[in-house]
């Protein structure tokens, strides 16, 4: 989602990502492969558990409006396989 949004905001060039893109990234893996509930969990929106920083939850909260109501056009099933999960 994060080159998706870097492509259309940051104007990089496709399978590239701007340097502050590339660190969300990265910072957003680390938290991943942190985070207690690994495969339980359904989304970090509704979770009890805070893992990012503010500032980075309002990063990627940046990126998650602009690219959610983009992604059925970029990769449909996975943004149908996430509406299921949140609806769970």
């Amino acid at each position: 989602m994060v080159m998706i949004y870097c492509r259309s905001i940051h104007h990089s060039g496709k399978g590239e990502v701007c340097g502050p893109c590339e660190e969300l990234i990265d910072y957003a893996s680390k938290r991943l492969e942190r985070c207690p509930k690994q495969n339980d969990k359904s989304s970090c929106r509704i979770c009890e558990i805070h893992c990012y920083a503010p500032q980075r939850k309002e990063e990627i909260r940046a990126v998650m409006r602009y690219v959610g109501p983009r992604m059925i056009f970029y990769h449909p099933i996975t943004a149908i396989r996430h509406l299921i999960d949140e609806l769970r």
